[in-house]
């Protein structure tokens, strides 16, 4: 965060000061919302919860060394207080309004904050998509961090919450900014945009991620240009990086006043790829061609779906001044950063399980089926036996039964050898129907009940040398099965 005193923080947020001998001292530290995280000279904030009411935990921060609390009601400590605002469409453990409150304040510190440091030469890189944004910002952090210093939220901290508290990791020291904006309805990316104003926005993808919230694509796709929509013209230095392979993103050039950038595997595209070679890991090589010129690049991480990726990350680079040869280089040196996606790790006794479990929506599940078979066939002497546990994918409204049963025929075409669905609800059944009818037989496609029971199965059936994926969205948590066949014997790799 931007050097700021206790004083400077309530003037911008619009709270009051209770308990503070000096507004005059200055916050050093970070800001953080578990108590257990606080650094010496940092804000917490009291977030209420169902479980526990961060202002509970206020006395707790300060004695950990928090300069001041942020808060929706005095907490006895020094403490910027913000008026909480009653609704009645809150959960029962907070009816008060003070997560609201506290979230707002956030939000208006991290935008006073970011502010200064873009004035100071902050460069701000906004990512959204459907699919793609967790392991494209990590991409982009790896080819930045080249140029110098980069902060990016870990995982997928992309929200109300998540968005605030990773501008606020920025401070006078950091070069760029890397953000993903989330969208579960229209205005979301608008206002995360208007927090941190992006200078970079890039634009991955429309998929049917999140349609039971927008009802059509073309209603995502209306919400993902607000993205674009935000950027400065290309007068005052605005970039819009647009897929050139997906129709409706490349027809946000449209929707935006920034110099428009465009990647893809098209000829066409300003940023792109040709002689894509997948190894026996699924990892792709390819040339990547600019018009400052062209570099190989070999990517470590996994699935050709990250060339798409890895094209993005590359115009960002150019964006921002660094050579060709630079960017590939980076793009070579880059892992998997962000836990539970594409995580590729080997047992001692051969069995390979590939932990991409902490989001699914059908664009990623399809990559990550195609990424499967693809090592699966690597050895085309002595194929390995492939394994797909797949369980719900949410948020898809009434089209969900639908988008489940055509995974479960993509499973069946694409050859996997032993598909398990894991879940009792109708989606879980529709996937699990559209196997059988696309021509399963026997035990090819099976449902279980839950994750123990997936577990169960594997530990029964798994042999050395097979492969194993684990994909469905993060309410599902099937990362145990992905844990707990790593944990049989442990891996090597």
């Amino acid at each position: 965060m931007r050097a700021l005193s206790i004083g400077e923080i309530a003037d911008i947020v619009g709270g009051t000061l209770h308990d503070v001998p000096d507004p005059d001292v200055r916050v050093t530290g970070t800001v953080e919302f578990d108590s257990r995280k606080v650094t010496a000279g940092g804000v917490f904030l009291a977030l209420p919860g169902e479980r526990v009411d961060g202002h509970d935990h206020a006395a707790d921060a300060v004695a950990a060394g928090a300069a001041v609390v942020l808060a929706a009601r005095p907490v006895g400590v020094p403490a910027v207080v913000v008026e909480p605002t009653p609704r009645p469409d809150l959960p029962a453990y907070d009816p008060a309004g003070a997560g609201p409150a506290v979230l707002t304040a956030l939000a208006a510190l991290a935008s006073a904050s970011v502010t200064g440091l873009i004035e100071n030469g902050l460069t701000v890189v906004g990512i959204t998509g459907s699919s793609g944004k967790t392991s494209t910002k990590d991409l982009i952090r790896a080819v930045l961090e080249r140029a110098g210093t980069v902060v990016a939220p870990p995982g997928s901290f992309n929200n109300e919450l998540g968005h605030p508290w990773t501008v606020l990791r920025a401070d006078e020291s950091t070069r760029f900014l890397v953000l993903e904006l989330s969208a579960r309805g229209r205005g979301h990316i608008a206002e995360l945009a208007r927090i941190a104003p992006p200078r970079i926005g890039v634009e991955l993808n429309v998929g049917t991620a999140h349609l039971g919230e927008f009802g059509s694509r073309e209603n995502i796709a209306e919400a993902k240009s607000e993205l674009v929509q935000a950027l400065p013209a290309a007068a005052d230095g605005g970039a819009a990086v647009l897929n050139a392979d997906d129709r409706l993103v490349a027809a946000m050039a449209e929707k935006t006043t920034a110099r428009v950038v465009t990647y893809g595997h098209g000829g066409g595209a300003q940023v792109r790829a040709s002689d894509v070679v997948l190894d026996a890991e699924a990892r792709a090589s390819f040339t990547l061609h600019t018009a400052s010129g062209s570099a190989p690049v070999a990517l470590q991480v996994h699935g050709e779906h990250q060339v798409s990726n890895a094209l993005s990350a590359a115009a960002v680079g150019l964006e921002c001044g660094m050579a060709v040869d630079d960017i590939a280089a980076a793009l070579g040196d880059a892992r998997a950063a962000s836990e539970r996606r594409m995580d590729v790790r080997t047992r001692p006794d051969g069995v390979t399980v590939i932990n991409d479990s902490y989001n699914a929506n059908p664009d990623s599940v399809r990559a990550a089926l195609k990424a499967l078979v693809t090592m699966a066939r690597a050895d085309r002497g002595s194929a390995r036996r492939s394994w797909a546990v797949l369980g719900e994918m949410a948020e898809l409204g009434e089209d969900s039964v639908i988008e489940h049963d055509r995974i479960g025929r993509l499973a069946v075409r694409l050859a996997v050898d032993k598909l398990v669905v894991v879940g009792t609800g109708r989606p879980s059944h529709g996937m699990h129907q559209g196997a059988v009818m696309e021509g399963s037989w026997g035990d090819e496609s099976v449902l279980v009940p839950d994750a123990d029971a997936a577990v169960e199965l594997l530990r029964e059936q798994v042999a050395p040398g097979d492969l194993v994926l684990v994909k469905a969205s993060q309410s599902v948590r099937l990362w145990t099965v992905a844990e707990a066949m790593l944990a049989e014997q442990g891996e090597t790799r």
